[in-house]
């Protein structure tokens, strides 16, 4: 019999000490998977979404909050910025390009954001269906969006007040689908791009047809609006040149009313706070991951001293030291790959479950999704086994096959 199937059979007599092993193993590694699935997609989708914004305009407030709502649609706006001194800024020698956004609306809970052809060119879009938005109230939507809303070219639909719910609907003005980008893997997928015209005047019937309701009538002489009453959420910068790093965000912050944020630095920032809680799980993760190198070694121990007499006969029936070595170690080589194959099944499926529970679809993590991250957990699996195992293992090629059968 080859010493494989002998470790298979000698695991397999007492099942319920193994399925501990591989439950510990298994736990250990699990939570590993999903700290290494979790971060790497973390990190991508920060660095995929902000890698071509230098910085973010907007109203005074949290940095951070800025870069949340302005660059991965997934917090409220610090508020709004005058559209004239957005447009002063958006016309100075230190900017190469400058994309406007008008947020406040949803379908859905699907963003809707105002921009303009800037917008295109900074995410480098592309078409799958359709054509861009160029008139009020066209709108050309992410793949997400299509595949979730079951939208498609020519659809018409309402917006509705806020950034998620669907109580307070513009019955104003319908919206109109003229195009569906191609899959980018950002946060364009999950986004409905109008221009900004469409949002101002929805917000401003909007507003209007509230007035009417507290006064009992409609204003008639309502007066043409200019740049001075229009309001931009935020802008996203391009620098010209790496001289407007060190004067740009200086001259926004000191000479306006407006705030700058750096996406790097705030992303950086952010990643860093929840690092502080991935480590602290990681070492959690290691630290059961040690208890069950411990408890296989026990295990396989304790397992010698049983049989040290069936050993000592297949010494005697011909097995050398060098097999018996190789069926111990091969016992904790099974135990605890079989606890990292499980570990990483659970890990994958766990993200998984996460992931459709998430409510936020840009920040959407997924478990089908494998990294070569993954083979180190392998080899830890494979180390952990030998390790656990090598103490018993030498034993058992050192056994005196005399003095063990002089006793039984």
């Amino acid at each position: 019999m080859s010493p494989i199937r002998i470790s298979w059979k000698s695991l397999w007599s007492k099942p319920l000490s193994s399925a501990l092993n591989i439950m510990l193993i298994a736990f250990g590694t699990g939570i590993l998977t999903i700290l290494i699935l979790a971060s790497s997609q973390i990190a991508g989708k920060l660095d995929n979404n902000s890698k071509d914004i230098d910085l973010v305009v907007g109203a005074k407030g949290s940095p951070l909050q800025l870069i949340l709502s302005s660059i991965y649609y997934i917090d409220f706006p610090t508020g709004n910025i005058p559209l004239k001194e957005a447009k002063e800024l958006m016309r100075s020698p230190f900017v190469k390009r400058a994309v406007p956004l008008a947020l406040g609306d949803n379908y859905n809970s699907s963003r809707i954001v105002g921009t303009d052809t800037n917008f295109v060119a900074l995410y480098k879009l592309k078409l799958a269906q359709g054509k861009f938005w160029s008139n009020d109230f066209e709108t050309t939507i992410g793949s997400s969006v299509a595949e979730s809303q079951q939208l498609k070219v020519g659809d018409k639909f309402y917006g509705a007040h806020g950034l998620s719910s669907s109580s307070d609907v513009h019955k104003s003005h319908q919206y109109t689908v003229t195009g569906i980008i191609a899959p980018q893997g950002n946060v364009a997928d999950n986004l409905i791009l109008t221009n900004v015209a469409s949002v101002w005047k929805m917000h401003d019937e909007h507003e209007e047809h509230d007035d009417a309701k507290h006064e009992g009538h409609h204003h008639a002489d309502h007066k043409p609006e200019t740049d001075d009453d229009k309001e931009l959420t935020s802008i996203l910068i391009q620098y010209r040149s790496p001289m407007s790093v060190a004067i740009f965000p200086r001259m926004v912050n000191e000479t306006t009313n407006m705030q700058s944020a750096s996406p790097a630095q705030e992303s950086t920032r952010l990643f860093s706070l929840i690092g502080v809680g991935v480590d602290t799980l990681q070492w959690f993760a290691i630290l059961i991951m040690l208890i069950a190198a411990v408890s296989v070694f026990v295990n396989l121990y304790n397992s010698l001293k049983e049989r040290q007499y069936d050993l000592a006969v297949m010494r005697i029936l011909g097995a050398s030291r060098g097999k018996l070595f190789v069926i111990v170690i091969a016992e904790g080589i099974m135990l605890t790959l079989a606890g990292t194959v499980v570990g990483l099944a659970l890990g994958h499926f766990a993200l998984q479950l996460i992931g459709s529970y998430q409510e936020s679809s840009q920040a959407k993590l997924t478990g089908f999704l494998f990294l070569n991250e993954e083979i180190y957990l392998f080899v830890a699996g494979l180390a952990i086994g030998i390790f656990a195992a090598i103490i018993p293992a030498i034993q058992a090629y050192r056994s005196d096959i005399s003095r063990i059968l002089s006793k039984n």
